[in-house]
This record gives C-alpha cells, sequence and structure tokens, in this order.
C-alpha cells in the first residue's frame, strides 16, 4: 500500500532504549528516501525514552502505543516496509514467540504474516544477549526473513547507532 500521495508507506517500531532519543535521526533519513513515516512504540518507550511531541512533528502523525478501539478508523494505512529500531531484548524476544501483548509486537507478527519486509536494528546489552532465549529469537526472525543490522549494546557513544542502516537493509 501507498500513503496518500502516492508514497510509500513506513513504520517505526521504537522500543524502550537510551538510543530512542534520536529516533527522529531515523525518520528525517526515511522522508529524504521518500517514505511517509509512521511511528509505534512500545509503552515504555513513549514514558521518557524519546521526545514523543517533536517526533510526531517530524513524522507529521501521532504515535501509536495502544489499539484503537473497534469501529474506529485505521490511524496510518498498511505498511510497505517495517523497521524495529531501537530493539530490545523484550520486544525480539517476544516476537519470536508470537506473544503481541503491545501494539508493537502484535504489529510486527501481523507483518511478518502479511509478507512485509522488516529491518532490525537490535540494541540489546551484552548480559542480556549472552541469555540463550536470544540466540534463539534472532535464529527464528531471521529464519522469517527479518533483516538485522549491526548489534549495538548501548554502551557505546549514542551517534555509533546506525540509524541509516535499518534503510539500506530495506533496499537490499
Amino acid at each position: 500500500m501507498t500513503a496518500p500521495g502516492g508514497k510509500p508507506f513506513l513504520y517505526v517500531v521504537v522500543c524502550a532504549a537510551g538510543v530512542a532519543a534520536d529516533v527522529g535521526v531515523l525518520i528525517a533519513a526515511a522522508q529524504e528516501r521518500g517514505w511517509e513515516v509512521g511511528v509505534i512504540a512500545t509503552p515504555t518507550a513513549t514514558g521518557g525514552f524519546f521526545d514523543v511531541a517533536a517526533v510526531e512533528a517530524r513524522a507529521g502523525r501521532p504515535i501509536r502505543s495502544a489499539w484503537r478501539a473497534p469501529g474506529d478508523p485505521r490511524p496510518f494505512p498498511a505498511p510497505d516496509a517495517v523497521v524495529v529500531a531501537p530493539a530490545t531484548f523484550n520486544t525480539l524476544n517476544k516476537w519470536a514467540a508470537g506473544l503481541g501483548d503491545t501494539l508493537a509486537v502484535a504489529t510486527l507478527c501481523e507483518a511478518y504474516g502479511l509478507g512485509v519486509p522488516i529491518a532490525v536494528l537490535p540494541c540489546v546489552a551484552d548480559a542480556l544477549a549472552a541469555h540463550p532465549a536470544y540466540a534463539d529469537s534472532l535464529i527464528r526472525l531471521r529464519g522469517m526473513g527479518v533483516r538485522f543490522g549491526e548489534p549495538y549494546s548501548g554502551e557505546e557513544d549514542r551517534a555509533a547507532f546506525e540509524w541509516e542502516r535499518a534503510l539500506d537493509l530495506l533496499d537490499r
């Protein structure tokens, strides 16, 4: 599907990690590449991990973090692609297990079922990345065709997070 105006529509799923403060970099880069953008955030991410008002202004539409009521119109068109950045340990494990208990994770589960291309930039601390469930989740998600950028542990400088890499992954 495309957004009104003929541009492809990108869902950006944002999880609760410190680097999320810079998600505007991804939104701006996507818009420069011709995407319309809708942001879906985990409930925790909207609680201070990024400036909600600034991201809504940059995207040009409200952030979604909760389900709409039956009968309410869909706030975004169907996605042409999805980027999950930053993608946390919790979200990646729940998604791989099919546990859609938040709008963000349920959206990822549905996007896979619709065959929508998905790119992920993981942001997982080294101690959590050592957990065997995480390795299993990455194997499952890669087997589903999910495209991954290099992991970021959160210990690096925030400037090292490669926001635009997610868009490059969608282009392949």
